[in-house]
């Protein structure tokens, strides 16, 4: 499933430079994922860079409103990128 930024937020910027897709913008107060564009990293690393990079914890979570199976995500990364 897609990842999502919750309101524990603190706009710091960090994850948005380790996006694959670039499914990371700043939003009106807190930064957003496209879940369009989110594959949790899946195709191009082992885990998720912008959890990874994140000061807050659970900040970054999974969306309930955007599951994908990891093979949906990998399919997803592969149409992104060709």
């Amino acid at each position: 499933m897609a990842l999502w930024i919750n309101e524990d937020c603190i706009s710091c910027g960090a994850c948005e430079p380790e996006c694959p897709n670039e499914a990371i913008t700043q939003g009106e107060s807190i930064y957003v994922i496209d879940p369009a564009k989110c594959t949790e990293c899946v195709g191009a690393f082992d885990t998720s860079k912008c959890v990874d990079v994140c000061p807050v914890d659970g900040c970054i979570i999974a969306d309930p409103n955007h599951a994908e199976t990891r093979e949906q995500l990998e399919a997803k990364y592969h149409s992104l990128h060709g």
